[in-house]
């Protein structure tokens, strides 16, 4: 190499990291402190961080069973018997008190209300009001805390999911899940602590996007982002080797990569490096692990029963849902499911039921599966979209169809098993199901009592980025303690 080639290759990060003096230390500081080591310590069991849970938690582990477009509330959990007697009137500007409305809704002439089409009945000794849409939720209410009053700021899908997955309506912040695992880290060394899974519509019309940025791991080091797990042959992409390639000659292969990885983060003290080592290292366990995971054949036919049909189809929700009660079996941390279809401006009788017909048993069995195997207790399910529904009418209004808007004042979620109390319903909306009357819980809440479930504390799992500690629920969210077993 003569003198020109090698100046070339002099890179910047070359000349910060092998320059001597207190004026390179200072600005290696300023650039990434994490290069001085300034990382927080970890536990060497779990590789969460050292003193984490902050207190005795109550669940292990969470499963969030995320209905991306926005279920409507009106037509689920939040009965409304007035608006019999309101259908086809105008909603009252004394309801809507100028709230803002979507740009699909904001150019009607008129906002017509909506009684459900559906009917509505009490169940278990809560006496829980659900739709005749979810028989086999009505089963389990009583495993059930149903709040009603769940609300956000966001209006429109993108804002409004990455808010409830990762505690801002901007892109770039780390997700629940990554989160959770960058603090308490794995109880299973072969699986990754963060399970992702997404299953597509069972609706008719066009539904809503899903990216992956949604369980990313923004600025936290990537080891801690979500892992997609998809149908088919390959459940985790580029992990089976190829012809050839047996289990000895890859892990002579792998020693040697992980060699040079750790001479260069010798040099160079990138946290990025540390973390293709063990993404590499996990890698190699998961192709012995996750075959294992994904064999069905071993369950029971009760138990697929159990489940419905779907439950035997690579790629449904009901599959999905049997894989994440195997998931928290083997100690993974937290486990996301996305069902895409819930976004109903129009259609909403059609549409609606066929989300619930591939949705409602297969949520409630995870629920019945997990706690006759003893997993109830220390594992948290949430059942939540990003938003609920306008009680005024999209488009034409029909004796039989209708559609319904955004609405972000007021949507219902339920959470069952490790830390909350069954068999209650929190919180009351007005007749319309528009605003919030009594026990408010914004998003931030929901996911500072996620957190609390898990024995954390939300203001104390913080990570410094660009000169400030960030945290999951930002500088808001209170836990909220009557809900709480």
């Amino acid at each position: 190499m003569d003198v020109r080639e090698e100046k070339l290759a002099w890179s910047r990060r070359r000349f910060f990291t092998q320059s001597s003096g207190l004026s390179a230390a200072a600005l290696l500081s300023l650039l990434n402190p994490s290069l001085f080591g300034a990382r927080a310590e970890r536990d060497p069991k779990t590789g969460g961080l050292a003193g984490l849970p902050h207190f005795a938690p109550k669940a292990r582990r969470v499963i969030f069973l995320h209905q991306s477009g926005g279920p409507s509330q009106i037509d689920t959990f939040d009965y409304k018997p007035q608006l019999r007697k309101l259908h086809g009137t105008e909603l009252p500007d004394s309801v809507r008190r100028g709230q803002r409305i979507t740009g699909m809704t904001s150019g009607q002439d008129s906002f017509p209300c909506v009684q459900s089409l559906f009917s509505f009945k009490q169940h278990g000794q809560s006496g829980a009001w659900v739709s005749e849409l979810l028989p086999w939720t009505a089963k389990i209410v009583d495993e059930l805390c149903i709040i009603r009053t769940t609300h956000t700021e966001a209006i429109n899908h993108d804002p409004a999911i990455t808010f409830i997955q990762s505690g801002s309506q901007q892109p770039g912040r780390p997700s629940m899940g990554a989160w959770v695992s960058y603090g308490l880290g794995s109880e299973n060394q072969d699986l990754p602590a963060y399970v992702v899974m997404l299953s597509q519509s069972s609706a008719l019309n066009v539904d809503q996007p899903l990216f992956s940025r949604l369980w990313g791991p923004g600025f936290l080091p990537s080891s801690y982002q979500g892992v997609r797990f998809r149908s088919g042959r390959e459940p985790v992409l580029y992990l089976e080797d190829p012809p050839g390639i047996d289990r000895q000659t890859r892990r002579r292969m792998l020693d040697a990569v992980n060699a040079v990885n750790r001479s260069h983060y010798q040099e160079y003290l990138d946290p990025e490096i540390d973390t293709r080592i063990a993404q590499f290292e996990m890698a190699f366990r998961m192709q012995a692990s996750v075959p294992e995971l994904m064999d069905l054949s071993k369950e029971s036919e009760a138990t697929l029963d159990l489940y419905g049909p779907d439950a035997r189809k690579p790629g449904t929700y009901a599959q999905h849902c049997l894989l994440a009660r195997r998931l928290a079996e083997r100690g993974v941390r937290f486990i996301q499911l996305y069902k895409r279809g819930w976004d109903q401006h129009n259609d909403l009788p059609r549409d609606l039921a066929l989300q619930c017909q591939a949705t409602d048993q297969p949520s409630a069995a995870l629920v019945m599966d997990l706690k006759q195997r003893g997993l109830l207790d220390e594992t948290l399910v949430i059942w939540a979209g990003e938003f609920g529904r306008t009680v005024y009418c999209q488009g034409k209004l029909t004796s039989t169809n209708y559609g319904r808007d955004h609405h972000p004042r007021c949507f219902s979620i339920w959470m069952a098993g490790g830390g909350v109390k069954g068999g209650l319903v929190y919180g009351e909306t007005d007749d319309y199901s528009y605003n919030v009357v009594k026990d408010p819980v914004h998003v931030h809440d929901v996911q500072a009592t996620i957190l609390h479930c898990l024995g954390v504390d939300h203001k104390r799992l913080t990570y410094r980025f660009q000169g400030r500690d960030f945290r999951l629920t930002d500088v808001h969210g209170e836990v909220v303690h009557p809900i709480l077993a």
